[in-house]
């Protein structure tokens, strides 16, 4: 099942169409309408976009796939927004966390694929989320005053909390499967980087200052071999909300990512 988003003015019709990718276990409406907000702004614009529901979410039949298996779901969303819209010739992908992962792994291997939206890539393996909550979690935790009033008032499990610290570091100082066998990993993250350096076009990397995911992500591809210069490229643009959390669910951040997104479109893609 999908939805398209067509201008209301007709002569206003762009050449370039936007298909959104849905990630995580939700359907084709977003966290607080995010994906209706978003498909209806770049409407406005001209751009006609699709947002639909993987199989097996939302309205749509089947029994659902992980995001590394749903390559076939987005081959078909595409091939169905430049049929229903025989106007559109170049298409955007937008996909957030799992999406935008789905996005590099299988998306940019279409012939109409022009551009690529990527909002805080999901990369998330044990190593990546323990060395995130070992640099970010613990630091904020030993500046919060709440935390020393509830440790001094005896009401902190300090040998619980003394595990998950040892627990955390661990996991993040665990060597790599690229590590310990010298090869290039199979898993999706590798997959994606590859994804990445094969696509020739223009890439939009929209990061939320305020989301565990974003961290993970830069966290990752700063140190993974496979990821070496890839977002140094001309052709990524990459532009950080400090304030934005991984929905994006302040109306003001909601506004400020839609409007980065119809500005990369407008400059980079059309």
């Amino acid at each position: 099942m999908g939805i398209v988003s067509l201008p209301c003015d007709e002569a206003a019709l762009l050449d370039t169409g936007v298909v959104i990718v849905v990630g995580g276990p939700q359907y084709r409406a977003g966290s607080h309408r995010q994906f209706v907000q978003l498909a209806r702004s770049l409407a406005r614009s001209g751009y006609s976009v699709l947002r639909f529901d993987c199989r097996g979410m939302g309205d749509s039949d089947g029994a659902m796939r992980s995001f590394d298996a749903a390559g076939p779901d987005l081959r078909v969303a595409i091939d169905t927004l430049l049929g229903t819209c025989v106007h559109v010739r170049k298409v955007v992908l937008w996909g957030l966390c799992d999406a935008a992962s789905l996005v590099l792994m299988h998306g940019m291997a279409h012939p109409n694929v022009a551009g690529l939206a990527l909002v805080n890539p999901w990369v998330r393996s044990p190593a990546t989320i323990a060395s995130v909550t070992v640099k970010h979690y613990y630091r904020g935790r030993l500046l919060d005053k709440g935390f020393w009033r509830k440790a001094l008032g005896g009401g902190l499990d300090w040998r619980a909390s003394w595990k998950s610290l040892r627990e955390n570091v661990a996991n993040a100082l665990a060597p790599t499967a690229q590590d310990r066998d010298g090869r290039s990993s199979p898993e999706f993250q590798t997959v994606m980087a590859r994804g990445l350096a094969a696509f020739a076009g223009p890439v939009l990397l929209l990061l939320s200052g305020e989301d565990l995911t974003a961290r993970e992500f830069v966290e990752y591809t700063s140190s993974a071999p496979s990821w070496k210069g890839l977002l140094e490229a001309d052709r990524v643009t990459r532009v950080d909300l400090p304030d934005a959390d991984h929905t994006f669910s302040r109306r003001v951040c909601r506004t400020m990512a839609e409007d980065r997104t119809r500005e990369w479109i407008q400059r980079c893609v059309c």
